[in-house]
């Protein structure tokens, strides 16, 4: 069932940016581990490897949130829905701050991945509905830039601010992020209620549409590439380029700078040429990565590959989520959902694969797994990928399916 969104000359701006400092806490609260990973383990008496499992329950809850938060939640209102979500992330913060065992702790990250995957798979449906059309491409941009910078952004936050007040502290921390967050989107965000009909088998029926499952097949594939390279950009840096302390905080820095920079430019490159923005990243990236596994010893060109895989790879959620948007126009809960499942399922993957490779060949192996990942997912969009236009009636509708 087809609905439609009047164009307005007045966007909702105000509920994008609430939908970003959504995503962007649920996606700190969900990496935070990494960065206070030995204290934890300490403090509650397991192997370090015990306590990454929280990230791993996050992950597994988030792919099965995304897949059935649209059919679960599809009589209610939208608001509501994703203020449920946010105060799930405020609960299983504040689970794992006060956490007295391994356990207590994986519930608490069972509930964060309900609230990842279910408030970020409805992101881009939210966004339709509130900006007109050709403000889509940079509502998206401002999400999915925020959602994937505080993804890489997370790690050493958690670390900077675990030295400082602690790892349960660090967890309440993101607890405080998303209060602000609910409220910002109580405030923000108008009723938004259910329209058209899920049912269960709209997920078969969106891996129906033409080329939609090569394209679901491309974004792993280009983000196991990314999940891979940053897992092990750490240890790259202290074992192949000499680098420890305060220097690979800087060059983290860098990298974390450099991606912003590049979602600035994300939506021109969209809006100017969808295709080109799905195909040319991935190269650049690979061509980085072989770089890289050359070059890692000296200092200046190492850094500066660092550098370009930041600021290139920021248009790459930009792009596949508007492509995902304008694939499924009538289905965009569902359609963001298998987006999402598809990306944290590549987390799992990359770093599952980058692991094996890194404890054979070092971590410049597993620079070379990226190149091909990134490769590879550009070669599926040059042979596979369409990239349809919204249907617009008199200029003046989208049909969406929200």
């Amino acid at each position: 069932m087809k609905t439609s969104f009047e164009k307005s000359d007045k966007a909702h701006w105000s509920g994008i940016w609430a939908l970003t400092l959504g995503v962007s806490g649920l996606m700190i609260a969900e990496f935070l581990p990494a960065g206070v990973l030995t204290p934890m383990a300490s403090d509650l008496g397991i192997t370090e490897g015990m306590a990454g499992q929280s990230v791993t329950a996050t992950s597994v809850f988030a792919v099965l949130s995304s897949l059935s938060i649209a059919y679960l939640t599809r009589k209610y209102n939208r608001k509501d829905v994703l203020l449920l979500l946010s105060a799930l992330l405020i609960i299983s913060s504040g689970i794992a701050a006060l956490t007295p065992n391994l356990p207590f702790l994986l519930f608490g990250r069972v509930l964060l991945g309900i609230a990842l995957g279910g408030f970020w798979s409805m992101a881009t449906a939210i966004a339709i509905r509130l900006v007109p059309t050709e403000s889509v491409p940079k509502a998206l941009s401002i999400i999915f830039g925020g959602a994937s910078f505080s993804a890489v952004l997370a790690a050493p936050l958690g670390s900077y601010l675990g030295n400082i007040i602690g790892w349960r502290n660090v967890f309440l921390f993101a607890a405080a992020v998303g209060v602000i967050g609910f409220i910002w989107l109580f405030i923000s965000l108008p009723s938004l209620k259910p329209k058209g009909e899920v049912k269960l088998r709209t997920i078969l029926d969106v891996l129906k549409i033409p080329s939609f499952t090569p394209g679901l097949f491309a974004i792993t594939l280009a983000f196991c590439g990314r999940f891979a390279s940053i897992t092990y950009l750490r240890p790259f840096l202290e074992q192949k380029t000499g680098l420890e302390g305060n220097s690979i905080s800087v060059v983290f820095l860098a990298f974390d700078l450099s991606y912003f920079i590049g979602t600035l430019f994300a939506t021109g490159m969209v809006k100017k040429n969808l295709r080109l923005t799905l195909f040319l990243p991935s190269i650049v990236l690979a061509i980085c990565s072989i770089g890289l596994f050359f070059s890692g010893k000296i200092l200046v060109p190492t850094v500066l590959l660092i550098v370009v895989l930041g600021a290139v790879f920021a248009p790459i959620p930009v792009s596949w989520s508007t492509w995902i948007a304008k694939t499924a126009p009538e289905n965009t809960e569902t359609a963001g959902g298998l987006y999402v499942a598809a990306v944290q399922f590549s987390a799992g993957i990359g770093a599952m694969l980058g692991g094996a490779i890194f404890d054979v060949s070092g971590p410049a192996g597993v620079f070379s797994l990226s190149s091909i990942t990134w490769i590879f997912s550009a070669i599926v969009v040059l042979l596979f990928i369409k990239t349809p236009k919204y249907q617009n009636r008199g200029n003046e509708q989208l049909s969406i399916h929200v």
